[in-house]
């Protein structure tokens, strides 16, 4: 339940009541329809609330804001509501502060709907897919895939907390000219393993990572010397030996990670049922392509705009017969939308494909859909620190830290705060040395030892008994840390609002690493056990427990009970 909606709510109730009185007392003229704010004001001294009423509606009533104001506050009834008092400040905004029972009803909420009290609904739920990770199988996932991962996982979780459909999706790259590149790389080094042929030459642009080799020497055990075989099959029988093992060891470590798929969507789909076939055909009837240099073009630039700056037009299908990855795209995004039928596709790119949005978005008006319908959410990247230093990375040399290494090195838990640390557009400077500190600098360790602090300190008072009770008097809880923390807690459902409509996961972290320090800071002022607010202060507490709780399995991050 959002505390905050309804003390909202409740303030344009108030005051709209109030005006009617006036009115009818012949204080105000009758309005209607005055456009007005209720919010928050950024400097605590101006209330909990604020409205600007009085001067929205001093052109319509021809009277001076002030007058207005005044009018209104005689006339409030704040009897059995939320709010402890109004007053006119400035020009004439009133300024309502919360009372006992806001204050009370927040914490005894939490503790009966638990992870609900999270939840809301959108003003326009959707049926959402999202598309994260999708990295190439021909290697391990490197550390853009594992923020990219994280991100992705942490916005699906968010957005179906505040009441999409949301449906999570891997595109498996398993066709194309990666895929043949694969095979040739992994068939030089299948070669160099045989004595007569060890200085086979290995091409230049080929996968030189160690992984190629350890797969090469793999498929050499299991199927011995096949090199009399034809260049070609060998090639996509290395090829396809080598995708089913490095998928299952995506899926593997991606679960390791914490992040399931609700599919695994794999490119070959769209080639085998010649839906790839069927889009470029389409684009064609609709007078959208050409030939040129023996390929098939897309009138790309045919969609330049404000909106969309396209350069240049894009290849369909290649003068060797095969269609590019942007035909492939189009396809893909086909059959999301036309298909499937999603109303929104958010997908998941690292900053370094910026470039292709426009030319997406270009494909998707010209398969009849809105643009606006794709999302795209570039991240940017990684640098991972060590002893002060970047870890230098490199996926074609063989030197790339790989999502599996850094889950050797680091908790699960700290890779995913980590990763979910920053906001989508800032780069990430990946601490590892601070990833495994045990101590309140570690923004991890520091919201879990939050919530394993508040399992003690129940469990404490209930051998003492001093259970968690719901209907405990809630009243005394009006020290400035304790309204405080109060109002964090109320704060939860709007800051996942706030996250998924500015598709920023991140902001999850920082709300918890906020409570957390609102915990603390209650804690270190006031003594619980042994006094007469222990019962309140107790259910207060449990309510942190179960925002923490709640927060931290949103992004998949344990909530240890002991520390």
């Amino acid at each position: 339940m959002n505390y905050n909606l309804l003390a909202r709510e409740e303030v344009g109730r108030l005051v709209e009541a109030a005006a009617v009185k006036a009115a009818a007392d012949g204080a105000l003229p009758a309005a209607e329809n005055i456009a007005y704010i209720v919010e928050i004001p950024r400097e605590t001294a101006h209330g909990d609330w604020s409205t600007n009423y009085a001067l929205a509606a001093a052109k319509p009533m021809r009277m001076s804001p002030r007058k207005i104001a005044d009018a209104l506050t005689a006339r409030i009834d704040l009897t059995d509501t939320y709010f402890a008092s109004v007053e006119v400040a400035g020009a004439g905004f009133l300024n309502f502060r919360l009372g006992p029972k806001w204050f009370a009803s927040v914490p005894k909420t939490i503790l009966t709907e638990g992870a609900e009290f999270a939840k809301s609904k959108a003003a326009h739920p959707e049926k959402i897919m999202v598309e994260f990770v999708s990295a190439n199988p021909t290697g391990p996932m490197h550390m853009g895939n594992a923020r990219g991962g994280v991100l992705g996982d942490c916005l699906s979780e968010i957005l179906t907390y505040t009441g999409h459909d949301v449906w999570r999706e891997f595109l498996v790259n398993d066709a194309g000219n990666q895929v043949a590149l694969l095979g040739v790389s992994l068939d030089a080094r299948y070669r160099q393993s045989f004595p007569e042929t060890a200085d086979f030459p290995f091409p230049d642009d080929g996968y030189h990572g160690e992984d190629v080799k350890e797969i090469a020497a793999g498929f050499k055990a299991e199927f011995g010397d096949v090199r009399t075989m034809p260049e070609d099959e060998r090639r996509e029988k290395l090829a396809q030996y080598a995708l089913k093992h490095n998928i299952a060891n995506m899926r593997r470590d991606l679960e390791r990670y914490g992040i399931t798929y609700d599919r695994w969507f794999h490119e070959t789909e769209l080639h085998n049922t010649g839906f790839v076939e069927d889009t470029v055909k389409l684009l064609t009837e609709k007078g959208l392509t050409y030939e040129k240099d023996d390929a098939l073009w897309f009138r790309t630039t045919a969609f330049d705009s404000k909106t969309l700056a396209i350069r240049k037009d894009d290849v369909l299908r290649k003068s060797n017969g095969f269609y590019s990855y942007f035909a492939v795209d189009i396809a893909y995004h086909r059959d999301k939308f036309l298909v499937r039928g999603f109303d929104r596709v958010i997908n998941l790119w690292g900053a370094d494909h910026h470039g292709q949005i426009a030319r997406l978005k270009a494909g998707m008006q010209a398969i009849g859909v809105d643009p606006d319908r794709l999302e795209i959410v570039l991240f940017q990247f990684v640098n991972l620190m060590q002893n002060g230093e970047i870890v230098r990375m490199s996926k074609r040399t063989g030197r790339a830290v790989s999502l599996s290494d850094l889950l050797d090195d680091i908790s699960v838990d700290a890779a995913r705060f980590f990763f979910n640390s920053r906001p989508t557009d800032t780069r990430l400077d990946f601490d590892l040395d601070l990833a495994v500190r045990s101590d309140s600098e570690n923004p991890v360790y520091y919201v879990q030892y939050a919530h394993a602090r508040i399992c003690s300190l129940l469990d404490n008072l209930s051998k003492n008994g001093v259970p968690v009770d719901p209907n405990a008097d809630l009243s005394c809880l009006s020290s400035p840390e304790e309204t405080a923390l109060i109002r964090a807690l109320a704060a939860f459902p709007d800051e996942l609002l706030t996250a998924a409509e500015m598709r920023e996961p991140s902001r999850v972290n920082r709300y918890l690493i906020s409570v957390a320090a609102d915990f603390h800071r209650f804690y270190n002022a006031h003594r619980i056990l042994g006094t007469d607010e222990a019962p309140a202060r107790a259910v207060l507490a449990a309510a942190v427990r179960d925002v923490l709780r709640t927060g931290l399995g949103i992004i998949r991050v344990s909530a240890p009970t002991h520390m």
